[in-house]
Protein backbone atom coordinates (compact mmCIF):
# COMPACT_ATOMS: atom_id res chain seq x y z
CA UNK A 1 0.00 0.00 0.00
CA UNK A 2 1.31 3.44 -0.92
CA UNK A 3 1.59 6.09 1.77
CA UNK A 4 -0.45 9.27 1.69
CA UNK A 5 1.58 12.37 0.83
CA UNK A 6 2.35 13.99 4.22
CA UNK A 7 2.52 17.48 2.65
CA UNK A 8 -1.07 17.21 1.42
CA UNK A 9 -2.37 15.01 4.26
CA UNK A 10 -2.55 17.82 6.85
CA UNK A 11 -6.23 18.82 6.98
CA UNK A 12 -5.70 22.50 6.11
CA UNK A 13 -3.34 21.72 3.21
CA UNK A 14 -5.73 19.07 1.89
CA UNK A 15 -8.52 21.66 1.87
CA UNK A 16 -6.29 24.20 0.10
CA UNK A 17 -5.12 21.68 -2.48
CA UNK A 18 -8.63 20.38 -3.10
CA UNK A 19 -9.95 23.93 -3.59
CA UNK A 20 -7.15 24.81 -6.02
CA UNK A 21 -7.68 21.53 -7.90
CA UNK A 22 -11.19 22.71 -8.83
CA UNK A 23 -9.65 25.53 -10.90
CA UNK A 24 -8.75 24.99 -14.54
CA UNK A 25 -5.07 24.42 -15.24
CA UNK A 26 -4.48 28.03 -16.33
CA UNK A 27 -6.61 29.63 -13.58
CA UNK A 28 -5.64 31.16 -10.26
CA UNK A 29 -7.50 32.57 -7.27
CA UNK A 30 -6.71 35.55 -5.08
CA UNK A 31 -5.48 34.90 -1.56
CA UNK A 32 -8.45 36.72 0.07
CA UNK A 33 -10.97 34.78 -2.03
CA UNK A 34 -9.41 31.43 -1.06
CA UNK A 35 -9.30 32.59 2.56
CA UNK A 36 -13.01 33.41 2.37
CA UNK A 37 -13.89 30.09 0.70
CA UNK A 38 -12.02 28.06 3.29
CA UNK A 39 -12.88 30.19 6.33
CA UNK A 40 -9.23 30.32 7.42
CA UNK A 41 -7.32 33.15 9.05
CA UNK A 42 -4.78 34.93 6.85
CA UNK A 43 -1.90 33.71 9.02
CA UNK A 44 -3.01 30.08 8.99
CA UNK A 45 -3.62 30.08 5.25
CA UNK A 46 -0.29 31.78 4.61
CA UNK A 47 1.60 29.21 6.69
CA UNK A 48 0.05 26.26 4.86
CA UNK A 49 0.41 27.87 1.42
CA UNK A 50 4.11 28.41 2.14
CA UNK A 51 4.53 24.70 2.94
CA UNK A 52 2.76 23.75 -0.30
CA UNK A 53 4.84 26.26 -2.25
CA UNK A 54 8.07 24.86 -0.79
CA UNK A 55 6.99 21.39 -1.95
CA UNK A 56 6.42 22.78 -5.46
CA UNK A 57 2.67 22.14 -5.32
CA UNK A 58 1.40 25.74 -5.30
CA UNK A 59 2.50 28.73 -7.35
CA UNK A 60 2.29 32.13 -5.67
CA UNK A 61 2.25 35.22 -7.86
CA UNK A 62 2.42 38.62 -6.21
CA UNK A 63 1.33 41.52 -8.38
CA UNK A 64 -0.62 44.75 -8.19
CA UNK A 65 -4.17 45.52 -9.24
CA UNK A 66 -3.91 49.27 -9.65
CA UNK A 67 -2.08 50.33 -6.50
CA UNK A 68 -3.30 47.38 -4.44
CA UNK A 69 -0.94 44.44 -3.91
CA UNK A 70 -2.63 41.18 -4.89
CA UNK A 71 -1.49 37.59 -4.39
CA UNK A 72 -2.70 34.90 -6.78
CA UNK A 73 -2.50 31.20 -6.00
CA UNK A 74 -2.66 28.25 -8.35
CA UNK A 75 -1.84 24.57 -8.34
CA UNK A 76 1.31 23.68 -10.24
CA UNK A 77 1.43 20.73 -12.62
CA UNK A 78 3.37 18.85 -9.94
CA UNK A 79 0.78 19.85 -7.32
CA UNK A 80 -2.12 18.69 -9.47
CA UNK A 81 -0.39 15.34 -10.03
CA UNK A 82 0.36 15.01 -6.31
CA UNK A 83 -3.28 15.71 -5.47
CA UNK A 84 -4.51 13.18 -8.04
CA UNK A 85 -2.07 10.60 -6.62
CA UNK A 86 -3.25 11.43 -3.10
CA UNK A 87 -6.89 10.89 -4.04
CA UNK A 88 -6.03 7.64 -5.83
CA UNK A 89 -4.07 6.38 -2.80
CA UNK A 90 -6.90 7.38 -0.45
CA UNK A 91 -9.39 5.45 -2.56
CA UNK A 92 -7.08 2.46 -2.48
CA UNK A 93 -6.76 2.69 1.31
CA UNK A 94 -10.55 2.83 1.57
CA UNK A 95 -10.88 -0.17 -0.74
CA UNK A 96 -12.62 1.70 -3.54
CA UNK A 97 -12.04 0.81 -7.15
CA UNK A 98 -11.11 3.71 -9.46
Amino acid sequence: MSELDPVIHAAARLRITAALATLHVDESITFPRLQELLGMTAGNLSTHVRKLEEAGYVAVEKTHRGRTPTTYLSLTKQGRRAFEDYVETLRSVLGEQP
